[in-house]
């Protein structure tokens, strides 16, 4: 059955007849008046309904009487679904929440190469969780835009190294969601191909930020330091060169893919170096009220005297406390602030 829209323009004076089966809308303008006429139509050729086995479809019949005024009686006939229990189940207040545990379909991505630090993290939050190596930060982000992946991990800041003010740029260009973050503690180990002795490495590889951490250490044993592109792939290098010389700084779990023996363990100079990662996905969370929760803010000011001070009171008069704050020059403040709900 399908319905038909006949808007036709009269004058006022005009005598309309009203049918039964018509609905009628009107409105005065300039002077006129607007009939919207609504006609069904029951004629089988506009008939868009298809009919299920074991059911009978919505139907309307007009069937003529025996009267001799030629009126007509409208017959219809309705069906419901046998199955109840196909139906689909209405969601409760608790169901928002509630997560059944199994995170084994969920995809995360991460830059680097398996074994990273990232994807350590990625792994503390969803153990069950698919990994997706992405080359750069950039990629990662635009796996989660593309659907390739669920979500992405992002290395945000380092209680050594402080903030990557690269990733903070990425959260400002991609339209990405911070639904959780993960503190990993860093445990930088001494690798080197099997049956080597932390004696033997004359050089390392890794990342600057990891040598830099590394520095005592490795100022102790007299290893010079060579920069790679991360730690998962200084790791990687050293397996495939098979040098004896040539150790590499990186995790536990580098170690154990690329087949290379642990020389020393925490060998970085702060034993309390830890990292901050963020997860990031396409849709927000809902907050829950049994829990804290962080909210990231970023804004622009003018420029003059006092004017940070100034935003941050707004803050310190309705007592929210600020876990952080980091403001650059020709770039917007970016202000992580935490509250319980």
């Amino acid at each position: 059955m399908a319905l038909r829209c006949f808007p036709i323009w009269v004058c006022p004076q005009t005598t309309h007849h009203r049918s039964p089966l018509m609905g009628l809308a009107e409105f005065d303008a300039d002077k006129r008046r607007r009939f919207c006429l609504w006609e069904c139509s029951s004629s089988a050729s506009q008939r868009a309904v298809t009919a299920i086995e074991g059911e009978i479809p919505f139907s309307r019949e007009l069937k003529k009487s025996s009267d001799e005024l030629g009126l007509t009686q409208e017959t219809q006939s309705l069906s419901f679904h046998r199955d109840l229990s196909m139906l689909p189940k209405p969601l409760t207040a608790n169901s928002l929440y509630s997560s059944d545990g199994d995170d084994s379909k969920v995809r995360i991505s991460f830059q680097g190469i398996p074994g990273a630090y990232s994807e350590t993290a990625a792994l503390k939050a969803f153990p069950n969780c698919e990994t997706v190596p992405c080359e750069q930060f950039e990629a990662a982000f635009q796996a989660v835009e593309l659907w390739l992946v669920d979500k992405a991990v992002l290395p945000i800041e380092n209680s050594v190294g402080g903030s990557i003010h690269r990733n903070y740029d990425l959260l400002l260009r991609h339209r990405l969601h911070i639904v959780q973050e993960v503190h990993l503690p860093v445990n930088h180990c001494l690798l080197g191909v099997p049956g080597v002795k932390k004696e033997d490495i004359k050089c390392v590889l890794s990342h600057p930020q990891a040598l830099d951490q590394c520095v005592n250490s490795l100022n102790n044993l007299g290893i010079q330091r060579i920069s790679a592109k991360d730690t998962a792939t200084a790791a990687q290098t050293v397996s495939s060169s098979g040098k004896i010389d040539v150790g590499a700084i990186a995790s536990v779990r580098a170690a154990n893919i690329y087949g290379l023996d642990i020389l020393a363990e925490n060998i970085q100079d702060d034993v309390n170096n830890v990292t901050r990662f963020l997860i990031l996905a396409r849709e927000p969370m809902i907050p829950r009220t049994d829990r804290p929760y962080k909210t990231s803010i970023v804004f622009s000011l003018e420029e003059g005297p006092g004017v940070l001070f100034k935003a941050l009171a707004v803050f310190a008069l309705r007592s929210i406390n600020l876990s952080k704050v980091s403001s650059k020059e020709k770039l917007d403040p970016i202000i992580s602030n935490s509250f319980q709900k």
